[in-house]
Order: structure tokens, then sequence, then C-alpha cells
């Protein structure tokens, strides 16, 4: 399942958030935004992680959008154990989260309401804020590696046939 799912592109994140413990943080492809009215967001959290419990009690996170050039930091949050914060320089958000530097977009959030389902929990969050990173390509994976992204021309559609005469 995993091979075929593989197919689908997606973008790369770091979830982050602070408890009494300190920051905590870890890599996650499954981002997605749920609604306009209101601002909702959505990610997906492995249930034997050692972060997302964390971040959940906290009730607050910040997903981080990383950049293609940024495979360093996506590796570093990605390991199960670690100082994931050790040498990196990091901000706190006027929301009481670790903001990550030099990423495409902060989105800083409040945890809604969490589904339990299978080997995860789906956490949807209403969004307190947004900030606008550097501009650049996005980090993409696709079938198990990172891949660079190009710039695409103009989209052009198909020809219009010729209106009909009335």
């Amino acid at each position: 399942m995993r091979r075929a799912l593989g197919a689908f592109a997606t973008g790369v994140t770091v979830v982050t958030g602070l408890d009494g413990a300190g920051p905590a943080g870890f890599t996650c492809q499954s981002f997605a935004s749920v609604s306009l009215a209101p601002p909702l967001v959505l990610f997906c959290a492995d249930h034997r992680g050692r972060s997302w419990p964390r971040i959940r009690a906290a009730g607050r996170f910040t997903v981080n959008v990383l950049a293609e050039d940024q495979t360093e930091l996506c590796t570093r949050f990605g390991t199960p154990a670690g100082r994931k914060y050790e040498g990196l320089d990091w901000d706190l958000s006027p929301w009481g989260t670790p903001s990550l530097r030099e990423v495409l977009l902060r989105v800083h959030a409040e945890i809604t309401d969490v589904h339990g389902t299978g080997d995860h929990d789906v956490v949807i969050g209403r969004v307190l804020g947004l900030e606008q990173g550097r501009e650049s390509r996005p980090m993409i994976f696709l079938r198990g590696q990172f891949v660079r992204t190009a710039a695409a021309g103009p989209f052009s559609s198909a020809p219009r046939p010729p209106d009909r005469p009335s």
C-alpha cells in the first residue's frame, strides 16, 4: 500500500509545539486546508511518535512548510529520537509555539478535534495566524524520494469551439 500511495506527491512540513519539557516536533507529509470559514487545517500524526503526545497536550501547534533545500531539517525532525532542536535556530511565535526559520510558511493553530483512526490521529486545528516565509520552491516527496519542481509554462486550456450562430 505504501508503494502504491507513494505515487501521490506531497509537500513536507514539520509540526512543532511547546510543552513544559521544551520544544517538540516531527516531520509530516499529511497536511491540508480543511475550511476557510472558519479557517481550519489538518495533519495526521503517528500514535507511536514521541513528539505528538507532547504537542497534543500543549493544545497548540505550528505547521512549518519546508523548502526544497531543507532536507537536513526534514531528516532531523523525521527521526524518532534525538535532540531535534540542538544547535537549531528557531523563534517562539506569538502563539507560544516554535517557529522554524527560513521555511516557506508557518501556520499557527489550536487543536480543536482529534480523530483516532488506524495507527494515526487525524488532527484538526483552528488557524490562529499565518506567517509567510521566504520565496522558494517547496519540498516535494514522491515515490520514496525528494523531487525538484520545475517552473511550469503558462496554463493553456483547450481551444474553445467557435460560437454557434443564433
